[in-house]
């Protein structure tokens, strides 16, 4: 059976990842953002599409308001099926806001790639099935 390419794309969750990005200096920075990219690359891998703010926004610093990036996410956050978070997102004020923000959504959180894996290819079957059975 061939699945039509609408019901394939239907499959593949959004998965926002959130964590720390700001820090006391470039390194700290950088380092967060390479913990996020990290974290992005093993969701892509496990099937999802990750929307990783951190690289996105990689070079902006300076550049707008703290304002911008951190609301302009919790706008992207939206339209997202998930959010992964790094280990220590807890000490980052948008990561805080984004889990927040998750939470009154009713979105899946994870703190596991593993754990985020399992839901991936729960939600991937359930699409799947429901196109079966029409």
């Amino acid at each position: 059976m061939t699945i039509p390419v609408d019901t394939i794309i239907k499959t593949i969750p959004t998965v926002f990842v959130s964590g720390p990005v700001r820090g006391k200096d470039s390194w700290v920075v950088e380092c967060n953002i390479r913990r996020a990219e990290e974290l992005a690359l093993e969701v892509w891998k496990k099937g999802a599409a990750a929307i990783c703010p951190h690289t996105n926004t990689r070079f902006f610093n300076g550049h707008g308001d703290d304002d911008n990036w951190l609301y302009g996410y919790l706008s992207v956050l939206r339209c997202c099926q998930a959010v992964i978070f790094t280990p220590d997102w807890e000490k980052s004020e948008g990561a805080r806001a984004e889990r927040e923000l998750a939470k009154k959504l009713g979105l899946p959180m994870f703190d596991s790639i593993t754990d985020l894996e399992k839901w991936i290819n729960n939600y991937k079957n359930k699409v799947i099935n429901e196109y079966q059975s029409t």
